[in-house]
């Protein structure tokens, strides 16, 4: 457990760090990545962040005013608003997760067959299981 903590300490830092050379808290950068995915509806954000939905509509205006996320009516329910990202907000992503050397030169040093391992556990351990 504590190497876990460690490993993940170690990310967010990198991820923070990268996300404040793109002048974003890591709750934004946090937010931009989410929506990297796809398109999502703000309480499936705040839900995905583990925030309040009135946190992620403060993060997600900010967001707006830079150009970087947009909101959408959505198709079956036009009261429903989604969140979608800009071609600006996936180079903002990009660039923050290019800015992550800690932890690429971390992975970097595994061989290709303890990465895919490495994935696998990862996925098995948190992916593949419903979220409390």
């Amino acid at each position: 457990m504590e190497v876990l903590s460690m490993s993940l300490g170690a990310y967010y830092g990198d991820f923070t760090v990268a996300a404040a050379s793109e002048n974003l808290t890591a709750s934004q950068g946090r937010a931009l990545t989410v929506l990297r995915r796809g398109p999502a509806a703000m309480r499936a954000l705040a839900q995905n962040l583990a925030c309040d939905a009135s946190n992620v509509t403060g993060i997600i205006d900010r967001l707006e005013k830079r150009g970087l996320v947009r909101r959408e009516a959505s198709a079956s329910d036009r009261r429903v608003k989604n969140l979608v990202l800009t071609a600006e907000g996936e180079r903002v992503t990009d660039a923050i997760r290019a800015k992550m050397h800690v932890t690429q030169e971390g992975l970097d040093s595994l061989s290709a067959e303890d990465r895919d391992r490495l994935h696998a556990l990862l996925e098995r351990a948190f992916v593949s299981r419903p979220v409390a």
